[in-house]
């Protein structure tokens, strides 16, 4: 009987001197910033990047990779001093069963992590210009509701959107609005930047109008949510509408594919108040420079928005991520320093 102990004993006496003498061993990684971008390109760090590179080179780098059961294929939880960054996978469904996933592993606690959702997305037409960045203010969904084909509608200047309001506890999330203004108050004056060929082309092509020509800024906004992506005035015009129906506190100044359901899954875990999203305009919301849905997305199309000579994004991408990096990492730096001004 004494042999038998002696195993199980020893093992006890090793973990309470591990706890005496302060080791780390079995202790839960506390995260204060979870970073949700969608996409990186290539490696994550020095290459060309893509959402994730700059924050994880940065924040990351040297910190510790962690196999996340039920997460995208191949991807990494990476954490390092009180930072935790996942790659969530593009869309509403990627993005809302990564976020579960990274959130139930019990390895980690979230408990009073806020959540940065960052990436890139597609300008309003009127309001946004490429190189802006956005603080978004409400989330709402394009796909929810009703959809019609323009050639099926009496009137074919109306939208083709119509609201359902049985779907309205799942089309619509308004971050916790203090904290909206307390982010907002610490970004707004971060300097962002375009290139001379991007401002070129927004003057080019919207000849001249006065919100094509300004200069890029932090500004505050409404996402539009779908995994559809679209573009042109018809579903512009959607955009707007869909906004406006469900009181988004500023004006719709984004589309993108993952804001909305990655708030959903949070409000699930009861981390909604916690939410901030971060939204870089790398495109506008309707053709440009000659491009039709064909050229850009037919079965000949070789567009690519990363690239050069890209007719969507006309040479913002890498500058638009530089961005977003420089007004999320000013969020990021304050939620580690508990908010001290």
């Amino acid at each position: 009987m004494r042999k038998r102990l002696l195993a199980p004993l020893g093992v006890c006496a090793l973990l309470l001197a591990g706890l005496l003498s302060g080791c780390s061993f079995g202790e839960t990684p506390k995260i204060k910033v979870l970073i949700l971008p969608t996409f990186e390109i290539g490696d994550m760090k020095c290459d060309f990047p893509g959402e994730a590179q700059f924050y994880y080179e940065a924040f990351l780098e040297g910190g510790q990779e962690y196999e996340i059961a039920g997460g995208f294929e191949g991807h990494r939880l990476y954490v390092k001093d009180g930072v935790a960054l996942y790659v969530t996978g593009m869309g509403k469904v990627n993005s809302a069963l990564s976020t579960m996933a990274v959130l139930s592993d019990n390895r980690f606690d979230f408990s009073n992590a806020y959540v940065l959702s960052t990436g890139c997305a597609g300008g309003a037409y009127g309001y946004a210009v490429m190189g802006d960045v956005f603080l978004v203010t409400a989330a709402a969904d394009y796909d929810l509701g009703h959809h019609a084909d323009i050639r099926d509608m009496k009137d074919q200047s109306a939208a083709t959107w119509f609201h359902d309001d049985s779907f309205d506890n799942s089309s619509i999330l308004k971050p916790n609005a203090g904290l909206m203004d307390r982010a907002y108050a610490l970004v707004k004056d971060v300097k962002v930047e375009t290139t001379e060929k991007t401002r070129k082309a927004m003057n080019d092509i919207f000849k001249g109008a006065e919100w094509a020509c300004r200069d890029p800024m932090v500004l505050r906004g409404a996402t539009v949510t779908g995994d559809n992506y679209w573009k042109g005035l018809h579903d512009h015009q959607n955009a707007m509408l869909i906004a406006a129906t469900y009181g988004c506190p500023d004006p719709f100044a984004v589309s993108d594919m993952e804001s909305l359901a990655i708030g959903l899954a949070l409000r699930r875990m009861n981390m909604a108040d916690r939410y901030i999203i971060l939204r870089d305009v790398v495109n506008m919301d309707v053709f440009m420079m000659g491009a039709t849905p064909e050229s850009l997305w037919g079965p000949k199309a070789n567009d690519h928005l990363s690239e050069d000579g890209s007719m969507e994004s006309i040479d913002i991408f890498a500058t638009a991520m530089k961005n977003n990096f420089a007004v999320g990492r000013v969020i990021v730096e304050a939620i580690l320093n508990d908010w001290r001004e």
